[in-house]
């Protein structure tokens, strides 16, 4: 009981914390996981879950009612499965894929069944000029909103976790190793769609660079990511250079041609 309520309040407080406070990013898996981590007694395995989770959702955005998956609440199924089972990331990732994506429709039908109807009233509220109360409907719609949606990770955790365990234990060999494969590849996934939005040619060497260091001079990524800090600030600095160059270029050519124009009126007028 207690796993599924700290694991529902998780996934509470980062998909309805991320709309109260201005898509603050509180539902990022790299958030909701430590803290299912933390409040079921093993940080550590929440942050490798988060991690993991964050690589592949890194390129995912869900846009209104277009998305594939919820991460919070993938998030927080992986995590405390992992947690409760002592199964590998890898392997647990797919299976509670299939229930982020419920929950990612869970949650768009409780906004279009319930959330919809319900805010009409601030029509009503409008046409009064009752602000205090359009105020209050609108905590009101968050509190169903939210609070209807966090029954599916609490039941997934409450009635789950046994079920989890006894498919994980079932599981042949073969498919735990392609369950462990499918976990690894979804994150190279996740980076390739975010490179399809970032990926530029004139820079693209640095990335050819960060692999070079990783594969073959076995620099762990928190120096790698430290070096590439050091390059987009030289090379922030050598673009704001150019920049300023361009500048002073322009500004010099029309003070010439000032200069040229009045030298020519001046020897006119003589």
């Amino acid at each position: 009981m207690y796993d599924a309520l700290v694991t529902a309040f998780a996934v509470f407080a980062g998909v309805a914390g991320h709309e109260m406070f201005g898509m603050s990013m509180m539902s990022r898996p790299i958030v909701v996981a430590p803290l299912v981590g933390a409040l079921m007694g093993d940080i550590q395995t929440g942050l490798a879950v988060g991690a993991s989770l964050e690589a592949i959702f890194m390129g995912v955005v869900n846009i209104g009612v277009s998305g594939n998956a919820e991460p919070a609440l993938a998030a927080g199924l992986a995590a405390a499965f992992t947690i409760k089972t002592g199964g590998g990331v890898d392997a647990i990732i797919p299976i509670v894929f299939p229930l982020a994506i419920l929950g990612l429709q869970l949650n768009n039908m409780i906004l279009s069944v319930i959330c919809g109807p319900m805010a009409t009233k601030f029509f009503e509220f409008a046409k009064k000029n009752e602000q205090r109360k359009m105020i209050n409907w609108h905590y009101l719609i968050w509190v169903v909103h939210f609070g209807l949606y966090m029954l599916l990770p609490f039941f997934a955790v409450l009635f789950g976790a046994n079920v989890v365990t006894a498919v994980l234990n079932g599981i042949p060999d073969v498919i735990m190793n392609g369950l462990t494969v499918a976990g690894n590849i979804l994150p190279a996934v996740g980076m390739a769609m975010l490179l399809g939005m970032l990926w530029r040619n004139d820079i693209a060497i640095w990335f050819f660079l960060g692999a070079i260091l990783l594969s073959y001079f076995d620099i762990p990524l928190i120096a790698i990511a430290f070096i590439g800090a050091v390059v987009a600030i030289v090379v922030a600095q050598r673009d704001l250079q150019l920049k300023k160059m361009e500048s002073n270029t322009v500004t010099t050519s029309n003070i010439n041609t000032s200069e040229n124009f009045d030298q020519e009126e001046e020897d006119f007028f003589k």
